[in-house]
């Protein structure tokens, strides 16, 4: 029983771990595949502390729809302020932003 107990307790650990998308696929627009990432710690970019950004067409653009903890702890091993990760986007330019309508970060390599 106690075996039993404790593998359940590990299990919810590694489903709080996983992330989930943000926002719902579009099936009728464009994904992307993009580099993502803090802004401040890997993209060089000017701001106040850490937020998600997003490498679109060589530039870097601040990412508005989701959120740098939105995706696991961003100072983890494999996180955001951490690793440069690819990620499945949908969304649009809005002046010097990159508004997602859909957000899902793909497996670290």
């Amino acid at each position: 029983m106690k075996k039993l107990l404790l593998f359940f307790v590990l299990a919810s650990f590694v489903a709080a771990a996983q992330t989930k998308p943000a926002g719902k696929l579009d099936p009728t627009k464009p994904v992307l595949v993009l580099e993502s990432s803090c802004g401040t710690c890997n993209f060089e970019m000017k701001g106040k502390g850490c937020f998600l950004a997003v490498k679109f067409d060589g530039k870097a653009y601040a990412v508005e729809g989701t959120g740098l903890d939105d995706h696991g702890d961003a100072h983890d091993e494999k996180g955001f302020c951490m690793a440069v990760r690819k990620a499945k986007v949908q969304g649009s330019l809005k002046g010097d932003k990159f508004v997602v309508t859909y957000f899902e970060l793909l497996k670290a390599e």
